[in-house]
């Protein structure tokens, strides 16, 4: 905790610091702070509530305390919790607002509320704004764990905040030779016009061979990640992401929203953001998020949503993605570690993006050994106007086991579909899609291109199950065609107006793929499968 006052330990010449005692009282305690309050008070009620965060910040926390900071007021410094104070799951230490509205925590310079080696801590209905300095290089809500013996902490809280103008938003972190934190939850926040990240986790290096993960049970919940530029500067990592999770198992990111962040990403940078994806993880859920208008200042990344390297067993699902310059889902393997296998992409909206950059395209997979991906009844619409305008479905080199079935794949013109490599089934196995253009009609295979649906199939082999012809080139009645999506309407113009008139779609069930119980909107699957994220409604 912060240091208020010395004095000079007994028999040497050392100055010690000094902590004022807590008050003789058994049992958990509530202190208050008011810009009305007094330093030398107790502390201990609204009427004798302290007046700063310094004198807060002396006294340690035991299991069940709360710092109650009042509502609408501002309160400059920061404040530390650390490894001599302590709270637990069934009694968290917690810090709050009182009386009406939040109140700001307001640091210069420095992090607004750092957690280092403990846990059982709960942060509520604040908000946290930093300064120039702390922009650069501090965290508003920050979570460290750097203990020996790789003990996780338990029980973490953040709901109610709203973080801004630091170096990432809220951090959780982990030391190279230590575990993080788990049962964390965030939820009902914002973090926005941060330099480097809205929400980041991350922990020690990735070891392919001995897999560790840093934190474990995370979910988020109506998290905004909005406005949170990048670095101009950094060139030699990644910055301008919305929400990201390194080092996490057995997580889930939902109803959340990441929008207008990357803007002013370093354009030197060999990687750029995304509005909300994973790396080094595994059993992550991605689903029902809002991710648009995402930017990136280099020739890279800018999209919505991505698997990055060494992900596995982890699913984006029901989520829209709109307008970013990017791919909208980006599923890459750039490190030849075998660990990037077994996930799924289901039951998505892509419109109009890979604004920028296109080469990417709506739905983007390749990378070193990336395999045994299932990419299945997503609804990706593709218009751009540019002369080199991006596919719908742009497949890489580097992939086995890969199934893409039931998928809407729509374009103006450009490809429908565009992979650099002529993939057999025995790598890549394409069945059930329907591919349309409102222009010319191109399927681009390798280095063959080809004009319509029966000549890709004789010659590449796709759209065959066994003998039988699945796929079609039918106009699925998309609105969203024509017509802008914005976040207003949300997925209402991707909505095919004859789901039920598209021939070509495959059983999944009978191919061994559990596609679940709903569609993108929540609606219980038909036995009869049509293409698309939004299907024909099941019977009673």
């Amino acid at each position: 905790m912060t240091v208020g006052a010395i004095a000079l330990l007994s028999g040497c010449g050392v100055l010690k610091p000094y902590t004022p005692p807590r008050p003789p009282i058994k049992g958990p305690l509530t202190f208050y702070v008011s810009p009305d309050g007094d330093d030398d008070r107790d502390g201990l009620s609204e009427a004798t509530a302290w007046r700063t965060l310094g004198r807060a910040d002396q006294v340690p926390f035991r299991p069940g305390d709360r710092l109650r900071l009042k509502g609408g007021a501002r309160f400059p410094g920061g404040l530390t919790i650390g490894e001599g104070d302590a709270g637990s799951a069934p009694k968290p230490v917690m810090i709050d607002s009182y009386g009406a509205g939040r109140a700001t925590i307001a640091p210069r310079g420095s992090a607004g509320i750092a957690v280092y080696n403990t846990a059982g801590v709960e942060i509520r209905d604040l908000a946290i704004v930093g300064d120039a300095k702390a922009q650069g290089s501090s965290d508003g809500i920050s979570f460290f764990n750097d203990l020996p013996g790789g003990k996780r902490l338990n029980h973490v809280r953040i709901t109610g905040v709203d973080v801004s103008r630091f170096q990432n938003g809220i951090r959780l972190g982990a030391g190279p030779k230590s575990s993080g934190f788990g049962d964390i939850r965030i939820s009902d926040s914002a973090v926005h016009h941060n330099q480097d990240a809205g929400l980041v986790t991350y922990g020690p290096q990735f070891k392919a061979k001995d897999p560790r993960y840093a934190h474990e049970k995370l979910t988020i919940t109506r998290v905004k990640a909005y406005s949170n530029p990048g670095d101009p500067t950094a060139d030699d990592r990644n910055t301008g992401s919305g929400i990201v999770l390194g080092s996490v198992r057995g997580s889930t990111v939902q109803q959340s929203l990441s929008y207008d962040n990357g803007a002013k990403s370093s354009a030197l940078a060999k990687e750029g953001p995304e509005g909300i994806w994973t790396y080094d993880s595994t059993r992550v859920i991605i689903q029902n998020n809002k991710a648009y208008r995402n930017r990136t200042g280099s020739r890279v990344d800018g999209g919505g949503f991505g698997l990055d390297n060494n992900v596995s067993s982890s699913v984006l699902q029901y989520n829209l993605s709109y307008g970013n310059d990017g791919a909208g889902f980006l599923v890459y393997s750039g490190e030849p570690s075998n660990a990037h296998k077994d996930n799924v992409v289901r039951f998505n909206y892509s419109w109009d993006d890979a604004r920028k950059l296109s080469w990417y395209g709506g739905i983007v997979a390749f990378g070193d050994l990336l395999r045994n991906l299932e990419i299945y009844h997503n609804t990706v619409i593709l218009r751009s106007s540019s002369a080199d305008r991006p596919p719908a479905l742009r497949l890489r080199n580097g992939m086995s086991e890969v199934s893409v079935r039931n998928n809407i794949f729509v374009t103006n013109g450009a490809p429908v579909v565009d992979s650099d490599t002529n993939y057999t089934q025995g790598l890549v196995r394409l069945q059930g899609n329907d591919y349309f253009s409102t222009g010319d009609w191109q399927v681009q295979w390798g280095k063959t291109r080809y004009s319509d649906l029966a000549a890709w199939r004789k010659r590449a082999g796709q759209e065959l199950l066994g003998t039988v012809l699945t796929g079609s080139t039918a106009d699925p009645c998309l609105a969203g065609a024509v017509a802008p999506v914005t976040d207003a309407a949300g997925a209402t113009p991707l909505v095919s107006q004859c789901a039920d008139q598209l021939d070509g779609a495959v059983a999944l069930q009978s191919v061994g793929v559990n596609p679940g119980q709903v569609d993108y909107f929540g609606a219980r699957l038909s036995t009869a499968p049509s293409a698309g994220a939004a299907q024909p409604r099941a019977e009673d």
